[in-house]
């Protein structure tokens, strides 16, 4: 048997539910952009890195913003189902409205988000070690050429015939 809400209850859920799923708008986003990011890593394209910072960066500033409003309607919907205010839990407010629809949709709407976000990061950690292992095969890279060239520049200045003044004695006619 299904329960019915009472409108303020439904109008509370709902803004908690649409605000959940702009937050998984906004990571999926994410997710998207990070995904990305190593095809930008590979072609070394620097205005395109620094957009997609910048589309990060606007992404999480969203994200903490939905974060504060979601953290909001919960509250919200916790003091009207009589749930923990304090520290409303999803889960928690979805058995609080057992045998509702919105009660199944509370349920299926954390699992969405928990998936997006434990992704983001493993996939930012592995661009970063990409990017220190590119970083430091270009140094390596850097340091043999630096190497090679001290060492023509040793064999240059030391090549028969043309001797150099050692001393300053030498140095004066």
């Amino acid at each position: 048997m299904m329960k019915m809400m009472d409108a303020t209850v439904e109008r509370a859920f709902h803004k908690l539910e649409s605000n959940l799923e702009e937050l998984t708008k906004i990571y999926r986003s994410l997710l998207d952009i990070v995904r990305k990011e190593k095809e930008i890593l590979l072609k070394a394209d620097r205005e395109a890195l620094d957009e997609s910072n910048k589309l990060k960066e606007e992404l999480l500033f969203k994200l903490r913003a939905q974060d504060s409003l979601r953290s909001r309607y919960a509250m919200e919907l916790a003091t009207l189902i009589g749930a923990d205010v304090e520290n409303p839990r999803l889960l928690e407010l979805a058995q609080k409205l057992a045998g509702t629809p919105a009660a199944d949709r509370l349920r299926t709407q954390p699992a969405a988000l928990d998936i997006l976000i434990k992704r983001i990061p493993e996939i930012n950690k592995d661009n970063e070690e990409y990017t220190k292992s590119a970083l430091l095969t270009l140094n390596g890279a850097l340091n043999n050429i630096k190497e090679h060239a001290f060492r023509q520049e040793n064999l240059r200045r030391q090549r028969p015939g043309k001797t150099r003044p050692t001393s300053r004695r030498q140095l004066r006619i």
